[in-house]
């Protein structure tokens, strides 16, 4: 298939390389032409502005993915194409959008005609080489006509041992997607999965954090134990119950730096987060770690703590995100 691509950043240059690794056809575009230029060595068409990409996907149906950070510019970039795109072109929002958004851009370019996805999208920078998990919202018509799209960017069956009782079930699933719903089903998904991922990290900072202070002399001497936190961290990956990925990756950094002195301890949060807490306090669920978690990152922005650059070190294992320099 013909796809043009918009944002060629941490993962959308990767979206496009996995895509054409599969076969399809790919127009980019990105403000900076540098990341453009870089693709068309590898075969991808760059193409100067957004009007001069929607032209080049030629006839349509046509279908543009957008793969920019959540907010101004992706409004901007969704409405610039709501004007060029015709009658059963495709939309795609592959970054992090607020699901409320994707209601609302759906129904305004419902008249028109044009079909609108919203994508929630995870993999980070490992995303080339492991796939993308996917989840998707939308009508189910344009979901299947786009089915080659999706198939090629998640994982596959992979050597993930199969779930029991899942043979009635949808095989998108095992392969790394799912259509969640209509639109913006996927971004709620998604902000949900955030959400959780906030929690489960921080989970893993604390208990590092309460293991690395274990050998302060206001303990008693004889319940002082100096561990050795990579090695804790290693052990764990091999056979306990709490292995992961996160894990992996807490793994990586404190064999590389046991103090993670490289990292400020300076966690950033994204929207998904709050928009996570918003939602529970729309449906009166209660959400007291997520919550909790949250309040943490704001925290750390004021002062850090060994937990603070355990979460550093995972994020910028797997998604790149480089602490933000202190105010």
């Amino acid at each position: 298939m013909k796809i043009g691509v918009i944002g060629l950043g941490r993962m959308g240059g990767n979206i496009v390389r996995r895509l054409m690794q599969a076969g399809h056809s790919c127009v980019v575009y990105d403000a900076n032409p540098t990341a453009g230029a870089a693709l068309t060595k590898e075969g991808a068409v760059a193409a100067d502005s957004i009007a001069a990409l929607v032209e080049a996907l030629g006839a349509g149906p046509r279908t543009v993915w957008v793969m920019l950070p959540s907010g101004k510019i992706t409004e901007q970039t969704i409405a610039q194409l709501g004007d060029l795109m015709r009658k059963d072109d495709a939309i795609i929002d592959g970054g992090n959008s607020n699901f409320k958004d994707d209601v609302r851009r759906a129904r305004q370019l419902a008249p028109k005609g044009i079909k609108y996805l919203d994508v929630g999208t995870s993999g980070g920078v490992w995303g080339l080489a492991r796939g993308y998990c996917l989840m998707i919202g939308g009508d189910t018509e344009v979901v299947a006509r786009l089915d080659p799209i999706f198939a090629a960017l998640a994982p596959g069956l992979g050597t993930i041992e199969r779930t029991a009782g899942r043979d009635k079930l949808d095989p998108r699933a095992e392969r790394g997607y799912i259509h969640a719903g209509p639109v913006g089903a996927g971004h709620f998904v998604k902000m949900i999965h955030n959400g959780i991922e906030y929690g489960m990290m921080q989970a893993f900072a604390e208990g590092f954090d309460i293991m690395r202070n274990r050998a302060s002399q206001k303990l008693p001497a004889d319940e002082r134990y100096d561990l050795n936190l990579a090695d804790v961290a290693e052990v764990w990956r091999r056979g306990s119950v709490v292995t992961s990925w996160l894990l992996d990756l807490t793994a990586s950094a404190l064999a590389k730096d046991a103090r993670l002195e490289h990292f400020s301890g300076n966690v950033e949060d994204s929207g998904e987060g709050r928009w996570t807490i918003e939602a529970a306090i729309e449906e009166a669920v209660p959400a007291d770690v997520l919550a909790a978690s949250l309040f943490v990152r704001f925290r750390s922005r004021q002062q850090h703590t060994f937990a603070e650059k355990v979460l550093s070190a995972m994020r910028l294992g797997f998604g790149g995100h480089v602490e933000a320099p202190k105010q």
